[in-house]
């Protein structure tokens, strides 16, 4: 057997491992989110909805009783709760898959996210956004949560301003930078978290000072991923 040939064989046992090791990862994903999803629901809207039918029961007897003063008051307290846990709701839906990603795509998507995180933090969000048309669908979906949980990272920093360029190379792969000037230290846990995440599009990423107090973190995913 020639050199090229055992060479070419090395190739393809290494890339059988990553593309192993990748679904691996991907599964593990997968799990977890399922049970933050889980949690999140079972903490949340389900306890929400257990304390309304309580609320109302009491409603019931307060009417039968004739303590209709009472029923009021408890019914209004339902009916708060009750819009609590359609925001919540609400605030799910959008974090699984926005509406606006799925019917318009990655770049509306992302606006609408920088809109909604300077409106509810009172921070500037700078984006730049550059040759994002012709991604894969599953690409789209999991960069748009990538780069959701930096944003959420950035803003547990306290910044003031918050920069996110997302571009389509030459090379065709993405590369995303954000960059924030929040105080607090960007800890490896979290950094970690965004490696994991890229990890199942074989993408990598990268946290460094940013100059000036700031923090910059680089996410690339490779061409041969992106392309529907």
């Amino acid at each position: 057997m020639s050199a090229g040939d055992e060479r070419r064989r090395y190739e393809r046992r290494r890339e059988r491992r990553e593309r192993a090791l990748l679904a691996d990862q991907l599964i593990t994903a997968e799990q977890e989110e399922r049970r933050r999803l889980a949690l999140f629901l079972h903490d949340g809207a389900v306890q929400s909805l257990a304390g309304i039918a309580l609320m109302l029961d009491a409603v019931l007897h307060a009417i039968e009783d004739g303590r209709s003063e009472d029923a009021r008051r408890v019914l209004a307290k339902a009916l708060e709760r009750h819009r609590e846990a359609i925001r919540s709701l609400r605030d799910l839906s959008f974090n699984l898959e926005p509406v606006v990603l799925r019917d318009q795509g990655l770049r509306p998507a992302l606006e609408a996210l920088a809109e909604q995180v300077g409106l509810e933090h009172r921070l500037q969000v700078d984006l730049e956004l550059e040759g994002l048309d012709g991604l894969a669908e599953r690409v789209e979906v999991a960069l748009f949560q990538i780069l959701r949980e930096a944003l959420n990272q950035s803003i547990r920093r306290g910044p003031s301003r918050i920069a996110l360029g997302v571009r389509r190379t030459g090379a065709g792969s993405v590369v995303a930078t954000l960059v924030d000037d929040g105080a607090v230290e960007r800890r490896r846990g979290a950094v970690e978290i965004l490696e994991e995440r890229a990890a199942t599009l074989g993408g990598s990423v990268r946290a460094s000072p940013g100059g000036e107090g700031r923090t910059r973190v680089r996410i690339e995913l490779p061409a041969h991923v992106v392309r529907r």
